[in-house]
């Protein structure tokens, strides 16, 4: 999607006021825009680039000021294709920031082809804890948090709610490891079970029939997506609502059109919700709901918030996207207004923050939200900043 910008007369009036510097400003900012965007989880990246081409649209089709060129690629959730997508966006159509992805998988197949030609990758999702550790990376930046994160905030009600025993389920790949890995960190109790699907499966009757076996105190789950959508419908059928169901990136505003009023009541974890009170955080909600039709989600918010980071670093570079150490020491000062309020970059170049209990919820006007029940972690830093060694 291209935004063109017809600024003559505005870019002369920028020469006078900044000279020399404007000799330097890029005519066009490219930024490619890598989620998936087929298959069960596709609902997901949806979100992330509406929420980042909402807020490109509202200041004019720019970014910093400089026109903005951006293109919507769908890694399918196939890395090896991801990386072939990626190699074109830097290689071929010289993208100096690619926006994404949303699986960590995806995420680490890309941060290498990305980052050594000299881009910068914004990941308005993923984070692996390799990256937000010994792996780090100084042109990798996640406005989301390291992905344990979401998932300690439910290990730390579970144990505050003094559930002795936990059944645990979560896809098996890096992101689902590293969601029981969270919930662990700040879970004390006996894990009864810890279960590994196959990443896409749609059936949990096998793992339903354990948990009614099993009768734990909470179930903590992790399932985006359309995994997440079955899993939530077949709890219920399975009528075993009267075990507490914990979970994070399953009950949230990207399943909640399909699950409806088989997920109220349900718990999640996150570093926001559309029911925030601050003024940003309304009017984009008000603005993507007008939109787009639906309520928006982390991963929207994301998305927007990786807008207003890039626009923020190239404004405090004067456009100048050749410099990138500067640009780079201007994404990691992150001087811009987030959605979620109070925000910084930790050391790894990923964020310090609050984080919620959040509670699924069916508003007066018909629609469902997740809606913020209670603070568990104020200016949280992920576990992993002090491996990180910043080359």
């Amino acid at each position: 999607m291209k935004f063109v910008r017809s600024a003559t007369l505005g870019l002369l009036a920028t020469t006078a006021l900044m000279g020399a510097a404007v000799a330097q400003q890029a005519e066009t900012l490219t930024v490619g825009v890598m989620v998936n965007l087929s298959g069960p989880a596709a609902v997901l990246g949806e979100q992330a680039r509406d929420g980042f081409l909402l807020a490109v649209e509202e200041m004019g089709g720019t970014l910093g000021g400089v026109a903005t060129d951006v293109k919507i690629v769908d890694d399918e959730l196939k890395p090896d294709v991801a990386v072939n997508k990626a190699k074109e966006l830097v290689e071929r159509d010289g993208a100096d920031f690619v926006v994404g992805p949303i699986f960590s998988n995806i995420a680490g197949a890309i941060a290498k082809p990305v980052t050594d030609a000299g881009a910068f990758l914004i990941s308005p999702n993923a984070g692996p804890s390799n990256l937000a550790g010994a792996e780090c990376n100084p042109n990798f930046f996640a406005v989301s948090y390291q992905n344990d994160q979401n998932h300690e905030v439910l290990g730390k009600y579970a144990q505050d709610q003094g559930f002795g025993r936990v059944f645990l389920l979560a896809p098996n790949y890096q992101a689902g490891k590293d969601a029981l890995a969270g919930f662990k960190n700040s879970y004390e109790g006996e894990v009864v079970n810890e279960i590994y699907t196959p990443l896409g499966q749609l059936d949990f009757s096998a793992e339903l029939a354990q948990i009614a076996a099993e009768q734990p105190d909470a179930v903590y789950a992790f399932m985006p997506g359309g995994m997440g959508v079955n899993l939530v419908k077949q709890y219920r059928q399975a009528g075993l609502e009267t075990i507490p169901f914990l979970s994070a990136f399953t009950v949230d505003e990207t399943t909640l059109p399909a699950t409806q009023d088989a997920a109220v009541g349900f718990f999640g974890g996150s570093n926001w919700a559309p029911n925030m009170d601050n003024p940003q955080s309304k009017a984009f909600v008000a603005a993507y709901e007008a939109k787009y039709g639906t309520v928006p989600g982390s991963y929207a918010m994301h998305g927007y918030d990786a807008a207003l980071l890039i626009d923020s670093a190239v404004k405090a570079v004067g456009g100048d996207l050749a410099d990138k150490d500067a640009l780079r020491a201007a994404l990691a000062a992150a001087d811009f207004t987030s959605l979620r309020g109070d925000f910084a970059f930790g050391p790894n170049h990923f964020p310090i923050q609050d984080f919620y209990l959040v509670t699924a919820a069916k508003r007066e006007d018909g629609k469902f939200e997740t809606q913020i029940a209670e603070t568990i972690f104020e200016d949280y830093a992920d576990n992993y900043a002090a491996s990180c060694q910043m080359n």
